[in-house]
């Protein structure tokens, strides 16, 4: 996997337009799109809390040759470095990390496309610059923070020492990823254990890691959203909300209100999806995010 030092420290990411479509290289790719002698759009696609790169797979799988595609681990629990002293870890800051990591690789015009923590609405009307289109997949927005009953878990869990290395003892039990309480209320389909492991494996295993992400829970609150909604109204360009039509933890009424305060947005439901409508339905969010980029040229 290919790495990038930012100001936080050194990052994982991969990318699909790098030479020979390997997914691999150092960090100095460019935002053209142009590599093996074609033009393609870029996709950046953002996990959310304590997930990896490979919770998109199955929709990099669906679009791979048609898009360069690229996903930056950002310091939200699935990274495997802890970020430098002194880095800002609120909300805001981890969003500044993502134009940051934009900024290095020198992409533009990108499609932005955000699942679970709200990182990409916090770009927006602050360093949205290098985005030209913006999609929200399922994710905590407006008043729905902590979300579900996997986010209030996750908020009491780091406000007490010692509790959130507590609570993630539950992830070395299969079956209790996949209760409703924990990951199996996030998709509708069963998830791999294998990616279970790999995902939550930096948390489990560096006390430093587990450091980053309560400082990142801990800087965020309701206002969070709040105050990044009062700025979508500004966001004159695409924007798409294709919410899991099955979601309980973030509900299909909050993606419907998100898409009426964007000028240019449109709200699609994902048939047979919860929250990681990448994992449970990729074919259908691959068809929507085809017809959003075809419908929608860039200048």
């Amino acid at each position: 996997m290919p790495e990038i030092e930012l100001s936080a420290g050194v990052i994982d990411y991969t990318d699909t337009g790098e030479p020979g479509g390997t997914g691999t290289g150092t960090g100095t790719g460019t935002g053209t799109g142009q590599h093996d002698g074609g033009a393609r759009e870029t996709l950046v696609l953002v996990p959310g809390l304590g997930f990896g790169a490979s919770v998109w797979d199955p929709l990099v799988r669906e679009l791979r040759g048609e898009f360069r595609i690229v996903v930056p681990v950002l310091p939200i629990g699935a990274h495997r470095r802890p970020v430098r002293p002194g880095t800002d870890l609120s909300a805001q800051g981890v969003a500044g990390l993502l134009a940051e990591f934009l900024e290095r690789l020198d992409l533009r015009d990108v499609t932005l496309v955000q699942n679970d923590a709200g990182t990409a609405q916090l770009l927006v009307g602050v360093r949205d610059e290098r985005v030209g289109r913006l999609v929200l997949t399922s994710c905590e927005a407006l008043d729905n923070y902590p979300p579900g009953m996997q986010g209030k878990a996750l908020e009491l869990a780091c406000s007490v020492p010692g509790g959130l290395l507590l609570m993630l003892q539950t992830f070395r039990v299969p079956f209790l990823v996949g209760m409703p309480f924990s990951l199996g209320g996030m998709a509708h389909r069963p998830i791999p254990y294998e990616l279970v492991r790999e995902w939550y494996g930096p948390l489990l295993t560096n006390a430093a890691i587990r450091r980053d992400l309560t400082r990142f829970l801990r800087s965020t609150r309701k206002d969070t959203y709040r105050e990044a909604a009062g700025r979508l109204p500004g966001f004159d360009r695409p924007a798409l909300v294709a919410w899991g039509a099955r979601d309980v933890m973030m509900p299909p009424a909050t993606g419907r209100r998100l898409a009426e305060l964007l000028p240019r947005g449109r709200y699609v439901e994902i048939p047979d999806a919860r929250t990681l409508v990448q994992l449970d339905n990729p074919t259908a969010l691959a068809a929507e995010l085809r017809r959003f980029v075809a419908d929608n040229p860039l200048k």
